[in-house]
């Protein structure tokens, strides 16, 4: 569930009412402001978007490398 808030006074006020019972965790998740200080609610960039440059760059990588990739990199024993 996202709710969403402003901080008013130092603390933060949610814009509508939600029935939250006391003790539930929450995370709170600071938004970039735009030109005139007001917070922008846009979605981040995926993963894939973010690395959509080096996906693939790889190509010549033992078949078996996701699942022993500690024994390529490290030395460790393969599974």
């Amino acid at each position: 569930m996202t709710i969403t808030g402003h901080v008013e006074n130092g603390h933060i006020v949610l814009d509508q009412s939600v029935p939250l019972v006391n003790g539930t965790q929450v995370r709170v998740e600071v938004l970039p402001a735009d030109a005139e200080g007001t917070a922008r609610q846009e979605e981040a960039p995926t993963l894939n978007e973010r690395m959509k440059s080096i996906i693939g760059i790889c190509n010549d990588l033992p078949s078996d490398f996701a699942r022993n990739h500690d024994h390529y990199l490290h030395g460790q024993p393969k599974k």
